[in-house]
């Protein structure tokens, strides 16, 4: 289907399906003058993709009406790639967080010798059997970096280019440091894994660690956060990560046979680093879930959406934030607050570190004693010299 009819005497504009970050966009194509620039300036929410060097807007009929009016008359719009398949890259929610995702993204890169060391960077991530999210961060910090020297061959980057471009990461970009210190593992996977140099060649300093403390809620807060969910099943997916301290990954990820009411234990297969544990099933959680089951009946995962699909991410994450409004809530939480504030409790109500830190699943035991710094158990037992005076 084509949106005009092809003139030789035009300009062709290319429109096809992108999948960024799980969200469906229009991307466009079109070649570089400034008559044509300026016209893509007149498009709303039009946004950059540095990775695949495009432009892109929302996937909607009103943004899809407006760039064939913007274009109407001035150049022949290429809508064969949009309306004549439906791409790779719409993937169902069971393939959205694999390496598949991956591989189909940076196979799009125009440039070769960037698309080259993308795709080999996924094969030894893959090979590695690193976790997605994991590779996901490290090929998108990687690719920028390659992007900031576009014009110097990969294998004649050394330290000097690594250190300029954490400095321009911190002083331009303004980024953390936890990303400053992601975008130096990446680099450093890719030249002492892959391509094989040794570790002092890349020997550049880490920042200093930052030492900032989770945010909480209170119970309050988590009650009114719970409250504030009509529907069903997003209330019983808020309380099951609250009740046992699941990251949303693993949340969603979790099959009915994963839930044991019996031994009142819940299954975490493949949780971050890739490690299985078990966590603790909270009986009022329970008692929605024997309620949900009912009504909505799951068939593999215990939270399904279309076609009994694995729920995503984004829709959890879409919960906790309709919630949040509804409950008038205005401090920062995120669903991975939940996960913060049910360690903070359990401490608070006298649960040892080493069973908190077993049931989060975390490998040392010092990054769970940062929630004794967040408990209020131990201030609430003083009293401000100020209110000891008269």
């Amino acid at each position: 289907m084509e949106l005009q009819t092809k003139s030789s005497s035009r300009t062709n504009i290319k429109l096809s399906h992108i999948q960024i970050e799980g969200n469906k966009y229009i991307r466009i194509d079109f070649p570089w003058t400034d008559g044509i620039k300026t016209l893509i300036k007149t498009i709303p929410n039009r946004k950059w993709n540095e990775v695949l060097q495009c432009v892109y807007v929302p996937n909607t009929k009103a943004h899809l009406k407006s760039i064939i009016k913007t274009f109407k008359g001035i150049c022949w719009i290429d809508s064969n790639a949009f309306y004549g398949y439906k791409p790779a890259s719409y993937l169902s929610t069971e393939e959205k967080d694999t390496y598949k995702t991956l591989y189909i993204r940076y196979s799009r890169v125009k440039h070769a010798h960037i698309k080259e060391a993308l795709l080999k960077m996924i094969d030894h991530l893959e090979r590695r059997r690193y976790a997605y999210n994991t590779a996901d961060a490290y090929l998108c910090v990687f690719s920028q970096f390659l992007y900031y020297f576009i014009e110097t061959p990969i294998l004649e980057l050394d330290k000097t280019h690594i250190e300029q471009y954490l400095l321009h990461v911190v002083r331009d970009k303004k980024k953390s440091t936890s990303y400053q210190n992601q975008a130096l593992n990446a680099i450093k996977f890719y030249f002492e894994k892959i391509v094989g140099m040794d570790t002092q060649y890349f020997h550049v300093d880490r920042p200093r660690k930052e030492e900032k403390l989770p945010n909480v809620l209170s119970k309050q807060e988590v009650i009114s956060i719970i409250n504030a969910c009509k529907n069903l099943k997003h209330k019983a997916i808020i309380m099951l990560i609250y009740s046992a301290g699941l990251r949303i990954s693993e949340c969603v990820k979790l099959k009915i046979t994963d839930v044991n009411s019996d031994r009142m234990t819940i299954s975490i297969s493949g949780g971050k680093g890739n490690k299985d544990r078990q966590t603790i099933l909270s009986q009022k959680a329970l008692e929605i879930l024997r309620e949900y089951f009912k009504i909505f009946k799951p068939k593999v995962y215990l939270f399904e959406g279309p076609k009994q699909k694995r729920y995503s991410m984004s829709s959890v994450q879409n919960i906790f934030k309709r919630a949040k409004v509804i409950a008038k809530m205005n401090k920062p939480a995120t669903v991975h607050t939940l996960r913060h504030s049910f360690a903070t409790h359990m401490l608070e109500s006298g649960v040892d570190l080493r069973y908190i830190q077993t049931l989060l699943g975390h490998n040392s035991s010092k990054t769970t004693e940062i929630y004794t710094h967040v408990s209020t158990k131990v201030i609430q037992g003083f009293k401000s010299p100020l209110d000891e005076m008269e």
